[in-house]
């Protein structure tokens, strides 16, 4: 079954964003909790990330899954603006770790990981390169908290 991808970015909603990192009210943790418990069924892995005021998403899995779970990130009230950045196939999963998991950055890595190339969702492999690619640098961002979990 071919695995797909797509990864947006989209500013925070009040409730969210007001509360900076989601900390106080636990607003963005109920978020994901509820979104993970979905795309565990629909097969959909993914990482969100967050910058305080911003989000950067990436979710995978089988095109029915990932179409009912993305459908639900663009009706949720959590978020508004969203621009998609990419969406296509992918040779395999590359974030199998998480049906969805959250991760604070700062603003200056999630704006450099809006701004990279996505294009096909290539991977070289080397996130130090000046020419690495948007999932060379997602990976390398993510994967520390994978080993650790």
């Amino acid at each position: 079954m071919p695995i797909r991808a797509v990864v947006y970015v989209s500013s925070a909603g009040e409730a969210i964003a007001g509360d900076k990192l989601g900390l106080s009210n636990g607003k963005l943790d109920q978020v994901v909790d509820d979104a993970a418990r979905f795309n565990r069924n629909a097969g959909v892995t993914g990482v969100l990330l967050f910058d305080g005021e911003r989000f950067l998403q990436y979710l995978e899995g089988p095109e029915d899954g990932l179409s009912v779970s993305y459908s639900r990130v663009l009706g949720a009230s959590s978020h508004d603006g969203i621009v998609e950045l990419q969406r296509g196939r992918v040779g395999q999963r590359r974030l199998p770790f998480w049906p969805m998991k959250w991760l604070p950055v700062e603003p200056e890595e999630l704006r450099r990981l809006a701004q990279a190339d996505w294009t096909r969702f290539n991977q070289r492999g080397d996130p130090e390169d000046a020419n690495a690619t948007a999932m060379d640098l997602l990976v390398a961002l993510v994967e520390p908290f994978a080993i650790a979990a």
